[in-house]
């Protein structure tokens, strides 16, 4: 995914304390049986079929020359209703991590017409899935380049891929991700011919 320009966290609070709260006010009972909305566009059902499917789809669908148009409906229908992107960095060039949270639609909105305009594509070169019912997480490994002919790649990092299936299709519930840097090398472990290849 393309790093945004990152501002601090407006708020945190700790997972202890999240589930304490989960726990006392019964909130899960609350949850929704669907994580589909009315206002979400319907995905195509190859595009959701599997993990590999969907993780094909969102690589695909960012990805294109200077001037090509991206399908941002098709983008927002491989997401679940409350889906996050969170790019990490450090904010104003210090010291300190941070990262930024923003949907889908926010995503297209900051993203897109950078993409459009200057040629994006990235591809995955390495994938470790884990899989648990019907939860799964993939550290997906990528490369970034301005046009699909580029002999290198710009950039290159990890995506943090959440996914659930809710029975019927596979959807994405987070992508969290970090661009390689000097004091971060991309282990070997997560590069082609690393593990799980």
């Amino acid at each position: 995914m393309t790093a945004t320009r990152l501002r601090p966290p407006a708020c945190s609070f700790s997972l202890a304390r999240l589930t304490t709260v989960v726990l006392v006010t019964g909130v899960v009972a609350a949850w929704a049986p669907s994580p589909a909305t009315a206002q979400q566009p319907a995905a195509d059902p190859a595009d959701v079929a599997s993990i590999d499917a969907i993780i094909t789809a969102v690589y695909d669908v960012i990805s294109g020359d200077a001037g090509v148009a991206r399908d941002w409906d098709r983008f927002r229908s491989l997401f679940v209703s409350g889906a996050t992107l969170s790019p990490v960095g450090r904010p104003g060039g210090g010291s300190t991590w941070a990262r930024r949270v923003i949907t889908p639609d926010e995503y297209a909105e900051v993203a897109g017409a950078s993409l459009e305009a200057n040629g994006f594509h990235e591809v995955e070169i390495h994938r470790v899935t884990e899989e648990y019912g019907v939860i799964a997480h993939a550290f997906s490994t990528y490369e970034s380049r301005r046009s699909a002919s580029d002999p290198e790649p710009f950039t290159r990092g990890i995506n943090s891929i959440q996914l659930m299936n809710d029975g019927s299709r596979w959807w994405v519930v987070s992508i969290f991700w970090l661009g390689e840097g000097s004091d971060h090398p991309i282990p070997a472990k997560y590069l082609p011919g690393g593990e799980g290849s």
